[in-house]
């Protein structure tokens, strides 16, 4: 059995020249504008949700610690405004787990195949 030192191409046949040429072509289509639009795509949906869930999460927090006479208002029976919130809290992440992988499926992954495709055909 033979193994690789820390200088060695990653598989069998390939060579020296391989790894730098993979390398440029990763750079190259990193520096595309597809691949681009694929970042600005993603960040332009994950960036806000990410900003609006920890603001959400945020007021949560800061209304049980300064607020516990409206948290501890009574909505129905035992229920009340912090038990709503809380559970609101598990609800919004779904939703948004939820989103992002319809938004993935439509937007994302599209572009994405297209450039791994791209990328595996040396292209």
């Amino acid at each position: 059995m033979t193994t690789q030192g820390p200088d060695e191409p990653d598989g069998p046949g390939t060579t020296a020249a391989a790894a730098p040429a993979a390398a440029d072509r990763f750079s190259e289509v990193q520096s595309s504008a597809e691949f681009g639009e694929l970042r600005r795509a993603q960040r332009s949906f994950a960036f806000p949700l990410t900003l609006a869930f920890v603001s959400w999460y945020l007021l949560y927090v800061l209304l049980s610690n300064y607020a516990g006479d409206f948290m501890g208002t009574t909505v129905l029976g035992n229920i009340n405004v912090a038990f709503v919130l809380g559970l609101a809290q598990f609800l919004t992440t779904f939703l948004i787990a939820w989103w992002y992988s319809r938004h993935a499926a439509a937007k994302l992954d599209p572009k994405a195949e297209a450039l791994r495709a791209r990328l595996e055909a040396g292209e």
